[in-house]
């Protein structure tokens, strides 16, 4: 690959943010057309009250501080667009988590795009083809960015959803804190060689266990992301009925009652509930994975009864992702294991020094201008089945950028034909996940537990 310089860096993205310029979006043949205003993400450096200890410095966001933290409303099929401002002091890009966009528009630093430095700005503009639940996060000094808040959940709507009630979005994540309520180490060595260095302080949407209203009786369109850089969730609700009707974005086959859910860092969770009828009942969203189970949220009942029944809404309409050719396919072995071959190198966009973790048992070095080989290359247009075996003691949530992929099996028991983009592999589980190369350029595979990922469990796969 082209390496970069500083000052090539500097020169590249000022003429990426050319080919963007405000309200124009280059067409297939050269020409303008006229795209919507774009969306200005400026991440900065603030402060906000996450215990009671007093405000805690240094959080970042993106925006307004007043709105933290941010959604993005996005209506599938039609063009967004975006503008980066970096405000920080330090170098950062923007991820479109699980959204199929562009390969140019994946931020991924090197690999896709330069570096966005302080005071410089990067163009984004996509096209959302999938509607449903999304986020976006740096891909820039990863653990301590979006350690320190710099995450943001995406609605993209589809204008043919079924009618609810309300809707909830619930930004679950942990903060690493003292008892003073300011940062402190961000991972700890022995932590990021297991299952990774949990957070002190557990919040959604920046709060303990905060309350909604909802009208009694009605139908709430919950929907959840985990932007949790460790954390793996184990999900049940109390008081009320509440029916899965999509994960990581994509409306499940047959919807299913809650009962008891696992995700990972990155998977997301759309789920209908039915409010209890009376005036105040409360309904909570908990964790019970570990010894100190959660409240993470509640729900209140308000009102007069709406009397609702879940029975009679209407399925999600499924997104246009292609449909994997199992017969036809190529099939591609992926094992994920521990290592300590390498030192990771020292990087701009924040190497935390150790490799512990690899896929095929090569460590990914760090976020360089010359990465390791990728794991397979694809033809356009082809169907392949990943075969992901996980011999490790530890869960991994495995996400593939810029591509949705079906669950077709796995050792651990049945599976339902799931749409995703990020899979929660278990201890000892053989999965086989079935996609179609439909979009050219180099998309990232990697754990979506942050210390597992920068300290080697990262590699890609190239599309041609």
């Amino acid at each position: 690959m082209t390496g970069f310089t500083r000052r090539t860096l500097l020169k590249a993205s000022a003429a990426a943010a050319g080919g963007f310029g405000l309200g124009v979006v280059a067409n297939a043949v050269g020409g303008a057309l006229a795209g919507p205003e774009p969306r200005i993400l400026k991440p900065v450096r603030t402060q906000a009250r996450l215990t009671d200890a007093g405000p805690t410095h240094d959080v970042l966001t993106y925006g307004d501080p007043g709105a933290m933290p941010p959604v993005l409303r996005m209506t599938r099929g039609k063009p967004f667009a975006a503008r980066l401002v970096n405000g920080m002091d330090e170098p950062t890009t923007i991820h479109w988590h699980g959204v199929r966009v562009p390969n140019k528009m994946d931020g991924v630093p090197f690999m896709i795009q330069p570096y966005v430095y302080p005071g410089d700005h990067f163009d984004y503009a996509f096209t959302p083809p999938d509607a449903g639940t999304f986020w976006y996060h740096p891909h820039c000094n990863t653990l301590v960015q979006m350690g320190h808040g710099l995450t943001g959940v995406i609605m993209v709507e589809n204008p043919n959803d079924p009618q609810f009630d309300a809707e909830v979005v619930l930004n679950l994540r942990d903060w690493r804190l003292g008892g003073d309520g300011q940062f402190i180490a961000p991972f700890r060595a022995r932590d990021a060689a297991r299952g990774g260095t949990f957070g002190t302080v557990r919040t959604a949407n920046w709060q303990a266990g905060p309350q909604y209203d909802a009208p009694a009786g009605g139908l709430v369109r919950l929907r959840l992301a985990i932007t949790d850089v460790t954390r793996i969730y184990s999900l049940r609700m109390h008081g009320a009925e509440a029916a899965v009707i999509a994960i990581d974005g994509n409306p499940v086959a047959q919807r299913f009652p809650l009962g008891l859910l696992q995700l990972g860092p990155g998977q997301r969770l759309d789920l209908a509930v039915r409010m209890p009828d009376e005036e105040g009942a409360v309904v909570g969203l908990e964790d019970i994975r570990g010894t100190r189970p959660a409240m993470l949220a509640t729900l209140r009942s308000v009102g007069s009864s709406l009397r609702r029944d879940l029975r009679d809404l209407p399925a999600l309409e499924p997104n246009p992702v292609a449909r994997v050719d199992t017969a036809a396919a190529e099939h591609i072995r992926l094992a994920l294991s521990a290592t300590a071959e390498q030192v990771a190198r020292e990087s701009v966009c924040g190497s935390i020094g150790y490799s512990f973790w690899a896929i095929n048992k090569v460590p990914w070095s760090g976020d360089t201008p010359d990465p390791t080989a990728p794991l397979a290359e694809l033809k356009l247009g082809r169907s392949y089945v990943i075969d992901m075996e996980n011999p490790t003691p530890r869960a991994h949530p495995i996400h593939l950028h810029g591509m949705s992929f079906t669950v077709l099996s796995s050792t651990a028991g049945p599976v339902p034909p799931l749409v995703s983009d990020t899979y929660l592999i278990q201890p000892d589980e053989k999965v086989q996940l079935g996609f179609v190369a439909d979009s050219p350029g180099d998309w990232l595979l990697h754990c979506h537990i942050i210390e597992h990922q920068k300290t080697g469990m990262t590699s890609y796969v190239r599309v041609v």
